[in-house]
Order: C-alpha cells, then sequence, then structure tokens
C-alpha cells in the first residue's frame, strides 16, 4: 500500500519530467531518446558497463585523478615561476629569466619543487571535478527533460561543472597552499612533510584553508569553461571542421578531436581564471593578508603578471587532461556519446520535420 502511494504522490509532484503519467510505449521511446540526450548512448556496442551505474562513475573519477595528478605534476617547473612571478615581479622578470635566477640559486632540482602537494591536491580535485561532473550533468539532464535538456545543454555544462568544482576545490585547497608556500617562500620548507606540519604549528587548521574562497573564485569560472567551452568545441568541430560523422571516425581520430578541443578551452580558461590565481598565490606566501588588500596591493595591472606562463601551462594541460580522462573511457570502455542531437519531438515543434 504504502509503496504504491509514494510512486503516485511522486508522479504528481510538480517538478516531475516529461515522462512521467506517460502510456508505457509512449515512455519507453522517450527514455530511448533522453537516454541519448543524457549521454546514456554510446558509439560502441561493446561496453563494459552501464551509463550511470556506480562502476561509470567511479571510472569516470579515476580518469580524473589520472588526467588532473600526472598534467598538474609534468608542468610544475612552469608553475612554480608563473607562482613567482606572481609574487615576486621584481626578481622573476619574465619566464626566461625566472627559470635562469632559479636555476642559479637552486639548481636543476629547485625546479620541481612543490610535486608531492601537487601531485595528492591535483589527483583529489581530479577525482570529484570529473566524477561529479558526470553525476551533476546527468542529474541536471533528468530534472529538465529531453528537450530542455538539449536547448539548455551549455548552462546544464555550467551548473554540472560548477557544482562538482565546488566540492573539488575543498578537497584540493589544503595542498595547494603547501605548494605555494613551498614554491614562493625560499626556506620555508622544501618538502611536504615539513611544510605541513610548520603550517599548523603555526597558523593550525586555517592555513590549509585560507585560500578556499580565492580558489573558488580562481577555479569555478576556470571549469564551466573548461566542460562549458570543451563541449561546444567538440559540437562544432564534428558539425562544420571534422570531413565526417564521429561515428565514422576512428577511436585514434576521436581523441586528435579530443586533444585540440581541449586546448581551445584551456586558452580561455587561463584568461578567465588568471586574476583570481594571482590572489592566490600572493595570498597563500603571506601571513595575515585578506583577499581585498591583496588585490588592492596588485592593482589591475598585477593580477594579469605571469598571464603568458599560464595560458602555455593551462592550454597544455587542459588538452592533456581531457585527452587522458577520454583515453580512459576508451581504454575501460566506458559508454562515449556522440555530441547531443536535437531530438525529433523537439525538430516537429519547430517545423524542422514533416508531420
Amino acid at each position: 500500500m504504502y509503496p504504491i502511494a509514494l510512486t503516485q504522490q511522486a508522479r504528481l509532484n510538480p517538478f516531475q519530467t516529461p515522462f512521467f503519467s506517460m502510456k508505457p510505449q509512449q515512455q519507453q521511446e522517450s527514455q530511448q531518446i533522453k537516454r541519448k540526450l543524457a549521454a546514456a548512448a554510446s558509439d560502441d556496442a561493446d561496453v563494459s558497463c552501464k551509463y550511470g551505474s556506480n562502476k561509470y562513475y567511479a571510472l569516470c573519477g579515476f580518469g580524473g585523478v589520472l588526467s588532473c595528478g600526472l598534467t598538474h605534476t609534468a608542468v610544475v617547473p612552469l608553475d612554480l615561476i608563473k607562482c613567482r612571478i606572481q609574487v615576486d615581479p621584481d626578481k622573476y622578470k619574465s619566464i626566461f629569466n625566472g627559470f635562469s635566477v632559479t636555476l642559479r640559486e637552486d639548481g636543476l632540482r629547485g625546479l620541481g619543487k612543490g610535486w608531492a602537494p601537487t601531485f595528492i591536491g591535483y589527483s583529489m580535485q581530479g577525482l570529484c571535478k570529473f566524477g561529479f561532473y558526470e553525476v551533476f550533468k546527468a542529474l541536471y539532464n533528468d530534472m529538465l527533460g529531453e528537450e530542455n535538456a538539449y536547448l539548455w545543454r551549455t548552462s546544464v555544462y555550467l551548473a554540472a561543472s560548477a557544482s562538482a568544482e565546488f566540492f573539488a576545490d575543498i578537497a584540493l585547497a589544503p595542498m595547494e597552499a603547501c605548494k605555494v608556500r613551498i614554491q614562493t617562500q625560499p626556506g620555508y620548507a622544501n618538502t611536504l612533510r615539513e611544510c605541513a606540519p610548520k603550517m599548523h604549528a603555526e597558523e593550525g587548521l586555517k592555513a590549509f584553508y585560507k585560500g578556499l574562497y580565492p580558489l573558488w573564485l580562481r577555479q569555478i569560472p576556470y571549469t564551466m569553461m573548461k566542460f562549458a567551452c570543451f563541449e561546444r568545441t567538440v559540437e562544432t568541430l564534428y558539425k562544420y571542421i571534422v570531413p565526417k560523422p564521429r561515428s565514422e571516425c576512428s577511436k585514434p581520430e576521436q581523441l586528435v578531436v579530443t586533444f585540440v578541443a581541449g586546448y581551445i578551452a584551456g586558452v580561455f580558461c587561463a584568461v578567465v581564471s588568471h586574476p583570481a590565481d594571482s590572489v592566490v598565490s600572493v595570498l597563500n606566501k603571506e601571513k595575515g593578508s585578506s583577499t581585498v588588500e591583496v588585490l588592492k596591493r596588485l592593482g589591475p595591472a598585477g593580477v594579469w603578471k605571469g598571464l603568458f606562463a599560464r595560458i602555455i601551462m593551462i592550454g597544455t594541460l587542459t588538452a592533456l587532461q581531457w585527452f587522458i580522462y577520454d583515453s580512459v573511457k576508451v581504454y575501460f570502455r566506458l559508454p562515449r556519446p556522440p555530441p547531443p542531437e536535437m531530438p525529433e519531438s523537439l525538430k516537429r515543434k519547430m517545423g524542422l520535420l514533416d508531420c
């Protein structure tokens, strides 16, 4: 009795999707289209798991760990120079000058400072970022229904990525604070094992999270641009540039498209997030400073210091991240849907099909 009553109430709720209260045959047909729009469809008949299953989300999270952890660790030398340009532009005047000064003072080994917190922090961030993005994207698509999911797909990408990054930054913040302290304060600590206990002893737990708000300001716009721009760029490339449909492209050809779309998205990401990135770098270096104080001191020109280095770093990083993430999906035979297509029902409403 109770399960039946609850089911009936669920169907009567004002936020229901268009698929409730349909006839069984209509519901089955609609669900087929809905799954396609929600990224449940796949080019491959042979997939290892069902879209939306726990295994699917777990492997997406694992792909995020590899894509973010490995790529951010690989560009630690460039990230170190970028951070030093941001916090001490008088000493580190450019990328090449920054490398020269660092090599002269710290040697070749000095370019790897901060690799441990970078690897740990960004692996945790990647787990949440990519895993939760898939969860939130499916959730929001289901809430909107098939037609609105297509019409508002860019908004879905933006909302899903922002939701995912909110949690990802909470996971990243402690290691980001350690990384910046190691890279920008010579003599403070050389390793994560030295830095974390010292920060906790001096400032307590707040030392690891005082940069969380500017981190949100940096990472949430960055991730929104990263995912929305990538998704729409892939759609555009297959529609206007690639000479054949995605279903006819080989796996290597699809991964090339993924890399190109990732690099384009990365350039936009770097520009959007750079001012907040400058604030995070200075804030984690200095004790007792606030976001407003740092912004006033840096000024409009100061927040753009190191932009060229960041464009090179983030463009390459984002392209490699998407390439690794998509490669993980290929390796584990996860569902990899084609770009979204307009539902037949919406085409009829817009007069694009003969009734």
